[in-house]
């Protein structure tokens, strides 16, 4: 979410909140508003929702998970959108689009989860339309310093101990994200470190998990969440560290030149 003031509690607008300034830092035109969008990894839809909402515009979400496409497609009946947001299985580096598909490419926290940076790049870029912007806001590594040839072994060991905790595949850096991007041919490629707007929400869930019935909670749950309150002390860790970076990066794809 969006924690700007850092002491907000209302979470749900929190999260509403971050899609809309991350649309207006990628400079998406509410005069000139996207007609075709894709979310790539849409958990079960909200980004797509809001933005078929805001922009009275289709909305396509993609999800490896059946539970997270059907529940998605219940919510945006419920909610009035069907008409505008539907979602559906499949993969992310290998999109079930044509080519030159969406006028916005949307991923909200889902690069994480790629375990082939450079195809899933390759995949965003190839459904954006010609003039259509892609944005890709995801968990990274912080950047390498010149000559500097890998993350340190300590770094290296905090990254491993949350893939293992959360299921992810091997992380990159945003300007790994902009060096592919490079590669596809992108132009305007734009890129910020929102660490700290995201940082707070943190902080924020282990301080109420660190009380007395919080922790006898945790111990009578089980083994996942154990592991998944682990990991988030973790990313904590890792922020703290400057090791964990909450990257955005956008870009638009080049117009195709007009034959003469």
């Amino acid at each position: 979410g969006y924690y700007i003031p850092e002491d907000r509690t209302d979470h749900v607008q929190a999260q509403i909140d971050l899609i809309d300034e991350v649309l207006k830092w990628a400079e998406v035109d509410d005069k000139n508003p996207p007609k075709n969008v894709v979310d790539v990894g849409c958990g079960i839809g909200g980004s797509s929702r809001h933005i078929a909402k805001k922009y009275d515009c289709k909305a396509q979400g993609i999800t490896l998970s059946p539970y997270q496409a059907n529940r998605g497609n219940e919510l945006a009946k419920e909610q009035g959108v069907s008409d505008k947001a539907s979602f559906q299985v499949a993969d992310a580096l290998n999109m079930p689009f044509d080519d030159s598909s969406f006028d916005l490419v949307w991923s909200l926290e889902s690069g994480e989860h790629m375990p082939d940076k450079t195809k899933f790049v390759n995949e965003l870029m190839r459904v954006a339309a010609p003039g259509g912007r892609v944005i890709i806001v995801t968990w990274c590594h912080r950047d390498l310093e010149l000559g500097e040839p890998s993350l340190s072994k300590k770094e290296e060991k905090i990254l491993a101990k949350i893939n293992r905790a959360y299921y992810l595949p091997k992380w990159c850096s945003v300007d790994d994200y902009c060096k592919l991007l490079e590669k596809e041919g992108a132009v305007d490629i734009k890129r910020e470190d929102w660490s700290y707007i995201i940082a707070p929400f943190w902080k924020a869930v282990i301080k109420s998990s660190l009380n007395l019935k919080s922790v006898v909670g945790l111990l009578k749950s089980g083994f996942s969440t154990i592991r998944g309150a682990y990991a988030m002390l973790l990313m904590l860790k890792g922020f703290d560290d400057g090791v964990i970076k909450f990257g955005l990066i956008t870009c638009t794809k080049k117009m195709e030149k007009k034959e003469e």
